[in-house]
């Protein structure tokens, strides 16, 4: 049978929020648009020329039941938590945080010369892990692999497999491929995905086009903006002339009920007000 090429069902503007003690950001996903696209429960683009946009931060503060992903493009944020971690995530750089049982952390933006962008995506945990151990994949920018294609094509690739090469982050339940794909002016982009499996991509620098079909003003997609790509077997994308950027993430349906507040994403409202209580009575972290 021919292979079919995923088609754009949706495409979102991010609208801007505040979180944290005060950080301004785009956020694209767990919005009145797109409330969640299984497993991804959110999606938020920060990125600033102004310190006083991200400087406050994200004071300590709780999870349960998610993982949360950090890419950072330019800019450093400070992060300790409470199972003694600490450290700094700077351009390049990707952490894959599970918090499955329950964490208290904070990520601290630093004020840089050049900036600040980054994005965060919360990926759920089925029902047998959200209870899990918490831990981290923390990784460098050195240690994420790039494929650079004989067409000019640029990729990071931090989880999945592109051309044989396979990302930096692995043993993710929701087996995920998150790819930081750069396309030349003129240029096209194309990567097989596994049917069944939701596919986002992110669109942050210049301006592409996404999905089937020739390249025209209906499937134009600026920067910033999300597009939603409904079932298939691989996307398509191209740049007109100029280059673009993009995320492309995509993972495996859990198909299982979602329970969300805040920072907590379990299956039931019960299991929520557990860890509520939890985080009253002092018993939330399970390290």
């Amino acid at each position: 049978m021919e292979k079919q090429p995923r088609k754009v069902v949706k495409t979102i503007e991010p609208q801007t929020v505040m979180e944290g003690a005060g950080v301004r950001l785009k956020r694209s996903i767990a919005t009145a648009s797109l409330d969640n696209l299984d497993p991804f429960l959110l999606f938020d683009h920060f990125g600033s020329d102004n310190p006083e946009d991200y400087i406050k931060g994200f004071p300590m503060h709780p999870h349960r039941g998610i993982e949360t992903v950090t890419y950072m493009i330019n800019g450093h944020v400070n992060h300790k938590d409470s199972m003694g971690n600490s450290g700094s995530i700077g351009p390049g750089d990707i952490q894959w945080m599970t918090a499955g049982g329950g964490i208290m952390h904070e990520e601290m933006p630093q004020s840089s010369p050049g900036g600040m962008v980054g994005f965060q995506l919360w990926v759920n945990l089925p029902a047998s892990l959200k209870m899990t151990t918490p831990r981290y994949q923390d990784i460098t920018s050195d240690q994420i692999p790039a494929v650079r294609r004989e067409d000019g094509v640029n990729i990071r690739v931090i989880a999945g497999q592109v051309d044989g090469v396979r990302g930096a982050v692995s043993e993710i339940y929701a087996d995920p491929v998150y790819l930081d794909v750069a396309i030349p002016a003129n240029g096209s982009f194309s990567h097989s995905v596994e049917k069944g499996h939701a596919v986002f991509a992110y669109i942050f620098e210049g301006r592409g086009y996404f999905g089937a079909g020739e390249k025209s003003s209906e499937n134009s997609i600026s920067q910033p903006g999300l597009v939603v790509f409904g079932n298939g077997d691989y996307i398509q994308a191209g740049a007109a002339d100029e280059p673009v950027r993009f995320l492309l993430v995509s993972g495996k349906p859990l198909n299982e009920p979602i329970a969300r507040y805040g920072p907590f994403v379990m299956n039931t409202q019960e299991e929520i007000q557990q860890a509520l209580e939890d985080l009253r009575n002092g018993t939330f972290v399970k390290n």
